[in-house]
């Protein structure tokens, strides 16, 4: 049997760090504060939102919020970014994705101040992970590294295949697990391959990983004959599919887990791997950016 990769477990284990350390940079009259806008009433955005702030009251980060229409224009949604940018209380400001439509993502994320891009996205804070020299790291990624590295699995020499290439998890990760293992939170000196859509016999690469992660947003596209004998296995994916119960749906990730689980060492389930991980690690940072502002 594998090792199941709790992510609800560790994140707890992280967040409870966490709390001590805000608790501590309290009784120095520092309080984290994390601002959250939220544009429009998607309602899988509003879940999000929601479970951030409920994590922030428990780890005593403070929570500002701005739930704004789905019709505000992008000079409205600068404005507020700025007032965030400029509000000493604030330290980690999230603008939370998609956007509606008609407004740029991009220029959004470029007016967030990089001091307080606790999503990483500004390409200041992209660049720093590039090079090994961050100042925050993605929150997903790092929610992944973490979750190897806590685990004790070996990652120095070993081939990772990450099957996907976004912005948000992909690239980023890849960037992180190249970068030399030096007792930071980032590096673990393996050899990567990045797959993706134009990828030439994708199923025999992903079988030649060591750690193999599904970021891809597929439901159950790794299948066991695409994995490796003992083989880790991270799932990044959630996704709904239909089922016969009482919600109609169920969530699923991008690995086949039943069929991929017995041929691996060690996997992450959905929901309860990766997911709880990313939220940890914006708590993460967002106490870290309050630390670097009074340092």
């Amino acid at each position: 049997m594998p090792t199941i990769l709790d992510g609800k477990k560790l994140s707890q284990t992280i967040l409870d760090e966490l709390s001590a350390e805000v608790y501590a940079l309290k009784s120095q009259g520092i309080q984290p504060g994390l601002a959250v806008i939220l544009v429009g009433d998607d309602p899988a955005s509003k879940v999000y939102v929601g479970s951030k702030q409920k994590t922030c009251e428990k780890i005593g980060i403070l929570s500002k919020s701005s739930i704004l229409p789905a019709a505000t224009s992008q000079a409205e949604l600068l404005s507020v970014v700025q007032q965030y940018n400029d509000d000493p209380q604030i330290h980690g400001i999230l603008c939370q994705l998609p956007l509606p439509h008609h407004l740029d993502e991009n220029e959004v994320i470029n007016a967030i101040a990089p001091q307080k891009d606790v999503d990483c996205f500004h390409p200041d804070n992209v660049g720093r992970v590039l090079i090994g020299a961050p100042r925050f790291l993605p929150c997903t990624p790092h929610g992944v590294v973490q979750l190897i590295k806590r685990t004790g699995i070996e990652t120095t020499g070993k081939h990772a295949v990450i099957v996907g290439r976004s912005d948000i998890v992909g690239k980023p990760l890849a960037a992180m697990m190249l970068q030399k293992d030096s007792g930071s939170n980032m590096g673990c000196n393996s050899t990567v391959t990045i797959c993706h859509s134009a990828t030439r016999n994708l199923e025999e690469v992903c079988a030649q990983a060591d750690i193999l992660v599904a970021a891809i947003g597929k439901p159950e596209f790794i299948k066991a004959h695409m994995v490796k004998e003992g083989a880790v296995v991270i799932d990044v994916g959630i996704n709904r599919i239909d089922a016969d119960n009482s919600k109609g749906y169920r969530l699923v990730g991008d690995v086949a887990y039943d069929e991929v689980a017995p041929k691996s060492s060690a996997i992450t389930p959905v929901p309860g791997g990766v997911g709880p991980m990313t939220i940890a690690m914006l708590m993460y940072n967002t106490v870290k950016s309050a630390k670097l502002a009074h340092a």
